[in-house]
């Protein structure tokens, strides 16, 4: 049976998981703001989710299977049926000599160790799953959207079709391709017309995939539905469109920022995924070390000052502000944030949307957020003099302030600041901490293989400096020596060989010395050495970190700092 939250807690606890203050406090949380104290200790980063699953691990005296690390047999999981799978939560992912390895949400459940035994005519081994982990795991039982969308293109062949059967079909369409984006991580989906086709492609860990093509003559009943969807004229084809509409999966709400753009062949679609609460998003789970997540903890206790993250378009810059507002959000402070757009819908906080059309920039909408009385102000982005003079004042007079900028790295952000006219002094009085990140593509654990590098991959390593510089750091003397990994590609992973997106980070703090560079406008270089030389890991470093543990590729690593 399934444990009260209750339980769970005072296990949490008694296990020395984490401490009597921080359970009473998540306590206070669900009393005071309600929704799950797991949601509060995750956020928090008092507790990470692997923690938390092998405290369950502990508690029904079997091992812990974190999904992202272990290595799933697709075949395995499907010789289980959907219905069995889903009513009893469990989830077969392997067959080994000593027996079938099943993955359980409650494996105190007898019933279900007997069917699975009965079925595969073997011992069956336990292991403790959350329901995040079963949840992904379900995913396999989906069918290929190709077999879907084939069954639906060849009723539409049929002859003598009444216009209502059609339009039915064409709302099936849209449907399946929201619901299975979503299902398969995409954060967009292009819906792109040629001369002769309709091809719809998801962008999924960075990367674009062609998904469907579909007849050209569906173009125009597509795009009225999703102009109807997203409150859009459906008359209007000439001029670019902006809308958002929102869609169910399992219970999950999903908004979904659309664009329409005219292109030669028919309007361009861009459908812009995004979960509609942030409850999933934590500042543990993006990716930084444990020092450098130290170092951003410590910096947003300041009641006041910059925390500023940079890096390129793409790079979830905007999910660490995110992840750090989740951290902010408390009944005692005032937050306010103007955005272009609003990706994610906070409750409690104000969230205003930048609007050209009513003239509502960043920097007037930051000059009008600073006489509503707030304690923390998010600017999605510092484009300009005066929204940075802005930002620097509100900060200076007692306001936290986040944002982002487009630097290649952490040091770059100040001189950056002194570039659109921000005296050096503030800079330095003002900027807590400056993040650098990139996300890199993680490798799929289910097919995931350690090599030796050949001597062609050595050279090549050998010659890029950063690289070479960032593995002496970290101890060790010869490349060639490096035990790497990389995916082979599997079912799980489509062939691509990668599952998922991790971020690598490079976090600026603000030390004297750093300090007298600003005010004597020394260049980024001389401020990055100076970071170095007092702790600082570099991007590079911190990649190559991930690397080594075998979250990563070197191929990807040397994509994204090369950028």
């Amino acid at each position: 049976m399934p444990l009260e939250e209750e339980k769970i807690l005072d296990l949490l606890v008694s296990q020395n998981y984490i401490s009597q203050e921080d359970g009473e406090n998540a306590k206070d949380y669900v009393k005071t703001q309600g929704g799950s104290f797991l949601d509060y200790l995750f956020v928090e980063g008092i507790l990470s989710k692997e923690m938390f699953g092998e405290a369950m691990g502990e508690y029904y005296r079997v091992p812990y299977a974190y999904f992202d690390k272990v290595d799933i047999d697709v075949d395995v999981v499907k010789m289980i049926p959907e219905l069995v799978a889903f009513t009893r939560k469990s989830i077969p992912f392997g067959i080994s000599e000593e027996g079938v390895k099943i993955g359980m949400m409650e494996p105190d459940d007898m019933e279900a160790r007997q069917i699975f035994e009965k079925k595969f005519g073997q011992r069956v081994i336990s292991y403790y799953i959350s329901e995040e982990d079963f949840e992904k795991a379900m995913v396999f039982y989906k069918t290929d959207i190709q077999e879907q969308f084939k069954k639906v293109l060849q009723i539409l062949d049929k002859p003598l079709m009444k216009r209502e059967e059609k339009d039915n079909l064409v709302v099936e369409i849209v449907d399946m391709v929201l619901q299975y984006g979503h299902e398969n991580k995409a954060s967009d989906v292009h819906i792109e017309p040629y001369a002769k086709k309709v091809l719809v492609r998801f962008r999924i860990d960075g990367v674009m995939h062609d998904v469907l093509s579909l007849p050209k003559d569906l173009l125009e009943s597509i795009l009225t539905r999703i102009k109807i969807l997203s409150k859009m004229r459906t008359d209007e084809h000439r001029a670019a469109q902006d809308g958002k509409l929102r869609f169910e999966v399992n219970k999950n709400k999903i908004d979904v920022r659309v664009s329409v753009l005219p292109a030669v062949y028919g309007e361009n679609v861009v459908l812009r995924l995004l979960e509609s609460q942030t409850g999933g998003l934590s500042l543990a789970d993006l990716g930084l070390s444990s020092e450098n997540f130290k170092k951003v903890k410590e910096a947003i206790k300041n009641p006041h000052g910059m925390i500023l993250v940079t890096g390129p378009t793409g790079s979830g810059k905007t999910t660490t502000l995110y992840s750090i507002l989740k951290i902010l959000n408390k009944r005692e402070v005032n937050i306010a944030t103007i955005e272009d757009p609003v990706e994610y819908d906070i409750q409690g906080i104000t969230q205003i949307q930048v609007n050209s059309k009513t003239n509502l920039t960043f920097a007037k909408g930051l000059r009008s957020i600073v006489r509503q009385d707030p304690d923390i102000i998010m600017v999605g982005e510092i484009r300009d003099e005066e929204t940075a003079g802005i930002a620097v004042n509100a900060a200076l007079t007692g306001h936290l302030v986040l944002s982002t900028l487009h630097t290649n790295d952490a040091a770059t952000t100040l001189p950056r600041l002194i570039d659109m006219n921000v005296e050096p002094f503030l800079v330095s009085s003002t900027v807590n901490v400056a993040i650098a990140q990139r996300l890199v593509r993680k490798i799929c654990p289910n097919c995931r293989k350690s090599y030796k590098l050949s001597e062609e991959e050595v050279s090549t390593l050998e010659a890029h400096r950063g690289f070479k510089k960032a593995v002496e750091k970290l101890g060790y003397k010869d490349i060639s020596r490096l035990r790497i990994y990389k995916g082979e590609g599997c079912k799980v992973c489509s062939q691509t060989r990668y599952k998922g997106r991790i971020g690598i980070y490079e976090v600026l703090e603000m030390s004297e010395e750093v300090k007298n560079l600003i005010m004597a406008q020394s260049s980024s270089d001389e401020i990055k050495k100076q970071a170095v030389s007092e702790g600082m890991t570099t991007l590079i470093e911190d990649g190559l970190q991930k690397v080594l543990n075998g979250v990563t590729t070197i191929e990807e690593l040397l994509r994204v700092v090369e950028e």
